[in-house]
This record gives C-alpha cells, sequence and structure tokens, in this order.
C-alpha cells in the first residue's frame, strides 16, 4: 500500500495567509504581509547523507510502503504532461503547453522523491533570462517578443529525474592494431601526365588482445518525463547536483512538481546505454595501440542503486497565432531553451536585401566602379 495522500498547507504566522518559497535564500515568504520563515536542517550532500535507493527491489515493486506516495494529478492529453495539483482542482491550463485540462480527481503511485535543487531564480530574473534571449532571435516575430514580455508568469515547476549509481566490470576479447608503414611504387596523375612514385603507405598489424575494466558510474542522470521535447532540457545542463538538499516539502510552496511518467526501469534503460558507451571508451583506453577492435563485451553489473530527484525549471508556454511556443528556463543557472520561431516577413526582408547588395556589388564589378 502507497502511504496516503499529503497535503501540505504552511500558514503565515502573521496572518494565516499561505507562504512561498523565497529562490534563493533559505527562507519562506508570505506574499501578503512580507513575513519570513525560516527552512531548518539545510545542508545539501555535505551536511546529510541522502540514502541510494535499491534498483533492483524497487522494479520487483519490493520498496517499503513509506518509500511510496499517492499524487493527485492531473493529465494533458496534448503534451502527456502529469502535474500536482490541489485535490479540489477539477480543472486547469496545463504549463507545459497551454492547453485547457478538465480531469477527474487522479491519483499517481509514485516513488517518492529524495532530494531537489532549490530554485535559485526568481520568476522576474527568469522572465528577464527568457526575453533576453528571444531578444537575440532576430528572425523571431515581434509580435511573439512583445506577447512573451507582457503575457503572464512564467510557472515555477520541478521537473523530475532519476539518477543512477552502478559498479560495473566488464571482460573484453579484441584486437590490438599498431600501424606500420611500407615503400610502394604507386601510379600518380600530376599535371595531366601519370607518374611512377615511391609512397609510405600505412598497413595495420593486428594482435589478440583481452583484459578487464571496471567503473563506479555516480549519478547518472535521465529524465523522468516525455512532457518536454528532450532536446530542450538536455540543453539546459549542467545541473550543480553537488548542491541539491534533501527533499523537503517547503521547497516546494508556491510551485508545482511534475509526477514522472518516465518509470524507472525505463529510464535505467537510457542510463544504461550511456554507461555502456563510457565502457567502450574504457575498453579501447586498456586495449591501446594505435588502432582498436572489440569482438566481445561481459559486463556484471553489481551495486545498482537510484535515486528520484527534482530539478527547477522556469517554464512558459505562449499560444501566438495558432501555435504553441515553450520556453524552459534552468531555475539555477539562467539558461535557456525553447522553439526557434521564425519570422516569415524577417527572413523574406533579409533575403531582399542581399539580393540587392549583391546586384549592387555585381553592377560595381561589371562596370570597374568599385571605388567608395
Amino acid at each position: 500500500m502507497a502511504a496516503k495522500v499529503e497535503e501540505h498547507k504552511f500558514p503565515c504566522n502573521t496572518c494565516g495567509s499561505d507562504l512561498r518559497y523565497s529562490p534563493g535564500t533559505a527562507v519562506m515568504e508570505c506574499g501578503h504581509c512580507g513575513s519570513t520563515q525560516q527552512i531548518t536542517n539545510r545542508g545539501g550532500w555535505r551536511g546529510q547523507s541522502i540514502r541510494e535507493m535499491d534498483f533492483r527491489k524497487a522494479v520487483k515493486d519490493q520498496l517499503p510502503a513509506f518509500e511510496m506516495e499517492e499524487l493527485h494529478t492531473i493529465s494533458c492529453e496534448n503534451c502527456g504532461a502529469h502535474v500536482e495539483f490541489e485535490p479540489n482542482t477539477h480543472a486547469a491550463e496545463c504549463p507545459f503547453c497551454a492547453t485547457p485540462v478538465v480531469t477527474d480527481t487522479g491519483m499517481d503511485r509514485q516513488i517518492k522523491p529524495k532530494a531537489l535543487l532549490p530554485f535559485a531564480l526568481s520568476e522576474k530574473e527568469a522572465r528577464s533570462k527568457m526575453t533576453d534571449w528571444l531578444g537575440r532571435l532576430w528572425f523571431a516575430p515581434n509580435g511573439l517578443q512583445d506577447y512573451a514580455r507582457k503575457g503572464r508568469k512564467m510557472q515555477g515547476i520541478y521537473v523530475p529525474y532519476w539518477t543512477y549509481d552502478a559498479q560495473t566490470a566488464t571482460d573484453y576479447t579484441g584486437q590490438r592494431g599498431t600501424v606500420y608503414y611500407v615503400t610502394k611504387r604507386v601510379t600518380v596523375t600530376v599535371n595531366g601526365k601519370r607518374q611512377t612514385q615511391m609512397r609510405q603507405v600505412p598497413k595495420v598489424r593486428w594482435s589478440p588482445a583481452r583484459g578487464h575494466v571496471s567503473r563506479f558510474f555516480d549519478d547518472v542522470l535521465v529524465l523522468g518525463s516525455n512532457s518536454l521535447p528532450k532536446q530542450y532540457t538536455d540543453a539546459l545542463a549542467p545541473w550543480d547536483l553537488s548542491e541539491m538538499e534533501p527533499y523537503r516539502p517547503e521547497y516546494l510552496a508556491g510551485f508545482r512538481a511534475e509526477s514522472y511518467t518516465v518509470g524507472l526501469d525505463e529510464g535505467y534503460t537510457e542510463a544504461r546505454a550511456y554507461m555502456n558507451r563510457m565502457i567502450v571508451r574504457d575498453v579501447k583506453f586498456d586495449i591501446g595501440g594505435d588502432r582498436q577492435r572489440i569482438n566481445s563485451l561481459d559486463t556484471d553489473v553489481g551495486i545498482l542503486t537510484f535515486k528520484h530527484i527534482l530539478l527547477p525549471v522556469w517554464l512558459a508556454a505562449y499560444k501566438y497565432r495558432g501555435k504553441t511556443y515553450r520556453f524552459v528556463v534552468n531555475g539555477r543557472t539562467g539558461k535557456v531553451q525553447g522553439a526557434r520561431p521564425y519570422s516569415v516577413w524577417k527572413i523574406s526582408f533579409a533575403v531582399t536585401l542581399a539580393l540587392l547588395a549583391a546586384a549592387a556589388i555585381g553592377y560595381m564589378v561589371a562596370t570597374g566602379n568599385t571605388s567608395y
């Protein structure tokens, strides 16, 4: 059985209004009266040990009940996002694609998050980063730039990720290639005439190789959601995972959290593909020589653990002239990614200018008038 739904409310001690986490600080702040409340027991990895969880037990559904929770989420049929909302919410707009969503009070059974990176940038700072980024896109429609500047506030979303730790040991067989050169007579064409020349030609001498490599993978990061294009979220990296804090609901006060839709085992498939690439690189280095061939790899994965973590993203989804444009901002570094909209008018104008400039240069060259 999963743990029951926990509702976390943080009323202001002064006026009773809801407190909201203040990005970049260690406090929650009341938007009504300005009072603050300290978040205690902070310190991140350096201050506390965050317990890894056993992957093999988790995929067999053998985790203790206290490691599980049931969440009330709404599901967007357009982009597939599952976002946590208050239990009495029955209609909302998807923060990922701006699609109206009407839903039942659905429940998701999930593994609890172990840690998170708190927001470091405020909504105002994130919006400034986004509008500056849009301003550098010369071909973006002016209407969209103005709409983004004057539009609604950005949404602060904690996006789900998996991290995987694995101890690997690999036995391999292969071949080591040593390059050597032989002198050969070759026929070449020089100035239209065929000539015979002596050339040094590379050859490879192959010899059998076998060996053993091992590597410990620490915090291989995999996105736990399909609601945003992966190229956007990948481009938000790197994340300063060494600054993560143990999960506390206070950091979510005033923000939303997306529940994962990429399962633990599905995420591991992606993580394992990354591990395999690193193992192949290690094996080639171990074989040595000038060239390498790998005939077989036999990898044993010993210790295999994971964490469910949350990373902060400021998100804007705008509908402009029937199209949805999405922009994401790393809530720690301010790095921006998103759709690159193009204005047909601006592109046409630029092409016209380029053609006129080319024609003018061609005319001056043809008439011999190249002075300025």
